[in-house]
């Protein structure tokens, strides 16, 4: 089956091309010219004019060259390019040749088009050569718009158009393009939206009248697309484009001030590759509903009502018609929920800014709860409880249960008076629940309290330890109390379930945009105690109370980056409540009136402070403590960091003060005064929590001024803040082993043992500061293996010393970092059932006896030892792997490994369907490349070894499987055009992929691929987003099953595949072309 979305095209004159009709700007050489003489289609051809020639050679000797480049590899691309040049005549060489006479000079041929024989009907050509890149501005010179694009629809074989609004007077122009197109049978696509309702309906009942298919994104309020673009394929390989401002009106198609830019598949093969990989993308999202006039006019009629503002004919439904469907980030707080449950905790926190949707997120996992427990085709629904503490939170609440489950009569209130009837799903204001005779203990089976940090007030303690749920859910946008304390680890263990992603946050567009300054202010603070990621908060105060100079240094760059400070309403973070009120004072007599508040202002001095910062009365409030829902002013624009943080944690919770969405705020300005930090202060936290970046690409982002952000997003550092940060990095990237035994001393104290996970915890860092970089550094004059127990052994002494281990030991000790990226509990299990399973043997017979007799976990031994020894000798696993766990140092060190992976576990893997339902291989787990394959019994059943394949596929002929994997960035440039747009996500379970440049459709391996169903073979996907990760070579994660719904092209072919599973919604967002 051949594909007809239109994401691959052949590229233009590529050797053995398939001729196909259609116009052509090809240069004829031999090739082409016999195969013109074979073909029976009738060729139109013509002299290339000279002036023309130079550029028209270039272009076809350009595509030439790229793909024996292509072709060629590491050191023969090198000779390649130096043997052409060397063909090369150098300029003085040329200037000295003879002028002769254009018009005697040889010209070369150009193929203009190709029909069948008898055709005498062939379409007009644009005026644009379909080859060369033009910029239309409606211009006297140019030419108009609607004339080109109706000579482009001449030749097409198929059209896609993306506009934000679509009007009749636009569509009417383009009739004399449009209704020969419907008449060819030409296949027309369109997406449009209602934003701000400027669609007509006519327009879109004209195009489906014609033949097109439409969809339509009925989001208005939330809708991104901007953008104005059509594409005319053609399957000649001179696909063209026109991208620009014009919508598809007649003022933008005729005589409008617009700027529409024409591309092309010969001048810009990468624009075009984006620009139809993107639509596709856009085409399979479900936010783009198909629109027919027979059906759909109603719906569309009020969506573009709505969009308008203007009332509707009759009353709005009180549940919406529309599937409730999560955002990215949404998706993703889902899946953790899930892993956690899986992993036994049924009491759980999420934490994420307020406007993020929390309310929607518990109740799509109430949904997903339902689905649980309704497998056999019951309807049972678990009894709810919801808690809040305002009546108009508790009624947001109950729409949007309503809308998830459509179901208009679910829950009932119990606020002001109101009682519930029946009590089964109730939504109450913690008021009304102190009377808690209403409830037994045991009446709900899901509890969830909203703005969970109340939850040390003592109504909600009495509320909590009153009910015992089978799921307890908390939502809060700050688990930190005003003291420090947080509710998570008062509540949960320590353990917040779910935390806000911010960028993706920002991706989904629920939060304004930020536009960060880091100032350099000028202090010192390299003397300052600084312990646990906090200075002495007395030693800072008292620092910053005696500097009036950098006090004015915040007014004067508040004045410098805010639009106008009279109308600003900001909110600051200060070291202690003197430093709140010393920067109030200042501000106010700098003339931008002030307040400061705390914990200890009273309700009185809170609300009348609160209400002057609404009104303009002041333009500032400074503060220390106030994260609380009491101090939620949507209005904030400004946010001034008058204080270090390092704490991710709370950073975010200052910057979450500022980023509710309102109709007036256009961006959050965020004023980050820094200074010259502890030697032990650490930026990385902070602005990981900022930008989501690991921390080998935040370097590199702050170097080059952070260019990869959400839309809208700023993020400026001086040129002081910039060294500051920049030296700071460097250290934290390449940590030193020294800095590390120094850091587990301070963080252990008295503590004993101090485990790995437990180190990671208090230090906030990750497996990435142990095991990353060099397998073995150098501390005191010694040479150790970078790993927990050499450090720790030299920060805490005691155990055996690393020295003292042999050189096998060694060696091991160097491959655990293979073994970082675990995420499941079946593997986790397994590894630690085999590592205790072979430590009781006593001889290598017993190892093999054991192993044997492991039963289903015996399957995950060859990808251990695989992990360890990439190419041994599989009739030796037994015995090495014997060897490793008997001395204890490397099983040790791997308990520590695993222990920390459990801990950090947010996958449910499930095994994979059908036929290969026994292997250790699981969906969503992540893997290296040996121990994948060694899952799928290349090493043990098949002759080659895990560590000697270098392929991206492997077909495993024993199991009937092919093995596909997938690097979404081959280059490690953080943008590289021409190689972004061959894999990736189309929608969670449609993933496009390009197969080697050797497989064509017809080979034996092509037609696999098509017709594995019918064979009865299997497809397994696995991706990963770059080579290189955080440790060293990124594993990849297996996305499961795949089947074959469509492909287009040869050599390499282009092919979409069903997943059995929907993707992970973190690799999703890594996976796909658009947020």
């Amino acid at each position: 089956m051949t594909n007809t979305a239109g994401y691959h095209w052949p590229g233009p004159g590529g050797v053995g091309a398939h001729l196909t009709p259609g116009l052509y700007e090809r240069l004829i050489d031999a090739e082409l010219a016999e195969a013109l003489a074979a073909s029976d289609l009738r060729a139109v051809s013509g002299k290339v004019d000279s002036a023309d020639a130079p550029h028209v050679l270039a272009t076809h000797l350009a595509a030439r060259i790229e793909r024996a480049l292509q072709a060629a590899k590491g050191r023969e691309r090198l000779e390649l390019a130096n043997r052409l040049l060397a063909l090369l005549p150098d300029g003085s060489a040329l200037q000295e040749r003879p002028e002769v006479d254009p018009k005697k000079e040889p010209s070369p041929d150009q193929l203009l088009s190709l029909w069948p024989a008898g055709f005498d009907q062939a379409p007009g050509r644009p005026e644009i050569p379909l080859a060369d890149v033009a910029l239309l501005t409606n211009g006297p010179q140019d030419p108009g718009l609607a004339a080109e694009l109706v000579k482009e629809m001449g030749s097409a074989d198929r059209i896609d158009l993306l506009g934000s609004f679509i009007k009749w007077t636009g569509v009417r122009t383009l009739l004399p393009g449009l209704e020969p197109l419907a008449r060819r049978g030409v296949p027309i696509r369109v997406l449009t939206t209602t934003y701000i309702g400027a669609t007509d309906r006519k327009a879109l009942d004209a195009l489906a009248g014609l033949g097109a298919q439409v969809r339509v994104n009925y989001f208005s309020a939330s809708t991104k697309l901007h953008a104005k673009a059509w594409i005319f394929h053609r399957n000649s390989g001179y696909s063209t484009a026109y991208i620009g401002s014009s919508n598809l009106s007649r003022s933008a198609m005729t005589d409008g001030v617009e700027w529409n830019v024409r591309v092309s598949q010969v001048a810009t093969p990468h624009v075009l590759a984006k620009f139809a990989a993107t639509f596709e993308t856009y085409w399979s999202s479900p936010d783009y509903q198909p629109y027919d006039p027979a059906t759909d006019s109603a719906r569309l009629d009020e969506a573009l009502r709505d969009a308008r503002g203007l009332p509707g004919p009759g009353t709005t439904s009180t549940v919406t018609a529309l599937t409730v469907r999560p955002y990215p980030h949404q998706q993703l707080m889902l899946e953790d929920l899930e892993a956690e449950r899986e992993g036994g905790r049924h009491a759980n926190l999420l934490v994420a800014a307020t406007g993020t949707g929390k309310t929607v997120v518990a109740a799509l996992d109430y949904a997903r709860l339902i689905e649980r427990l309704n497998g056999d085709g019951r309807r049972v629904l678990p009894r709810l409880l919801f808690v809040a503490h305002r009546k108009e939170i508790l009624q947001q609440a109950l729409r949007t249960y309503r809308d998830v489950l459509k179901d208009g009569s679910f829950g009932e209130m119990f606020v002001d008076g109101q009682r519930p009837a029946r009590g089964d799903h109730v939504f109450a204001s913690v008021q009304s629940l102190q009377d808690l005779c209403v409830f037994e203990p045991e009446r709900f089976d899901v509890v969830v309290i909203d703005e969970f940090h109340h939850a040390h007030a003592a109504s909600y303690r009495k509320v909590l330890s009153h009910f015992r749920p089978k799921e307890l859910l908390g939502l809060t946008a700050t688990p930190e109390r005003g003291d420090g304390v947080s509710v998570a680890d008062v509540f949960f263990g320590g353990r917040i379930a779910s935390e806000l992603r911010l960028w993706d946050a920002l991706e989904a567009d629920l939060l304004v945009p930020f536009h960060y300054f880091g100032i350099a202010d000028g202090t010192d603070l390299r003397r300052l105690s600084f312990r646990r990621g906090q200075y002495d908060q007395g030693e800072l105060s008292r620092l910053y109370l005696a500097d009036r100079a950098r006090a004015a240094k915040i007014v004067e760059n508040t004045r410098q980056y805010v639009a106008d400070v009279g109308r600003m309403k900001a909110l600051g973070f200060c070291v202690t409540v003197e430093h709140a009120h010393f920067m109030a004072d200042y501000f106010t007599a700098s003339g931008i009136p002030a307040l400061a508040l705390d914990g200890g202002s009273s309700r009185a001095e809170r609300e009348a402070g609160l209400a002057a910062l609404r009104s303009g009365e002041v333009k500032a409030l400074f503060t220390v403590d106030l994260f609380n829902e009491g101090l939620d002013i949507p209005d904030i624009d400004t946010v001034i960091m008058a204080r270090p943080t390092q704490s991710a944690t709370i950073f975010l919770q200052q910057l979450g003060r500022g980023l509710r969405r309102t109709p007036t705020k256009a961006v959050l300005t965020v004023l980050d005064f820094v200074g010259h930090q502890h030697a032990d202060f650490r930026f990385d936290v902070k602005f990981r929590a900022l930008t989501g970046l690991g921390r080998r690409k935040l370097r590199t982002a702050v170097e080059a001024g952070f260019p990869f952000l959400p839309a809208g997003c700023h993020i400026e550092l001086d040129r002081v803040t910039q060294d500051e940060v920049l030296k700071n990095l460097t250290q934290t990237v390449k940590l030193r082993a020294a800095q590390l035994v120094a850091d587990i001393r301070v963080h252990a104290g008295d503590v004993r043992p101090y485990t790995l996970r437990s180190y990671l915890h208090d230090a906030d860092r990750s497996l990435a500061d142990i095991y990353a970089g060099n397998p073995t550094a150098t501390v005191r004059g010694r040479k150790i293996p970078r790993t927990w127990q050499a450090l720790a052994g030299l920060a805490l002494g005691g155990g055996k010393e690393i020295g003292e281990a042999s050189v096998v030991e060694l060696d091991l000790l160097r491959r655990i970092r293979a073994f970082t990226h675990v995420n499941d509990r079946p593997r986790i299990a397994a590894y630690r059932r085999i590592l205790a399973a072979l430590a009781l043997a006593e001889t290598p017979a017993e190892a093999e006896e054991v192993l044997a007799g492991l039963g289903e976990k015996a399957a995950y031994a060859p990808m251990l030892y695989f992990s360890l020894w990439p190419t041994g000798d599989p009739g030796e696993m037994a015995v090495k792997l014997w060897e490793a766990v008997r001395s204890g140092v490397f099983r040790a060190e791997l308990e520590q490994v695993l222990e920390v992976r459990e801990d950090a576990l947010r996958t449910v893997a499930r095994p994979l369907p059908g036929r290969l339902a026994g292997v250790p291989v699981l969906s969503h787990g992540r893997y290296t490349r040996e121990e994948l394959l060694a899952g799928f019994g290349v090493g043990t059943q098949d002759e080659e070894k895990p560590g000697n394949v270098r392929e991206g596929v492997k077909y495993v002929r024993h199991l009937g499987v092919d093995i596909l994997l997938v690097t979404l960035r081959k280059s490690e440039a953080d943008y590289s055009p021409t190689t972004l747009y061959r894999d990736y996500a189309l929608t969670p379970n449609l993933f496009h992929w390009e197969s080697q440049s050797t497989t064509g459709e017809n080979s034996p391996t092509g037609q696999r691929y098509i017709t594995h169903e019918s064979r009865g073979t299997d497809v397994v996907l696995f991706v990963r987003e770059t080579k290189v990760g955080e440790i060293g070579t990124e594993p990849y994660t297996c996305l499961g099953r795949a089947r074959y719904v469509r492909h287009s092209g040869s050599k390499p072919m282009a092919i979409e595949w069903e997943l059995d599973r929907a993707m992970p919604a973190m690799l999703l967002a890594a996976s796909k072309l658009v947020s």
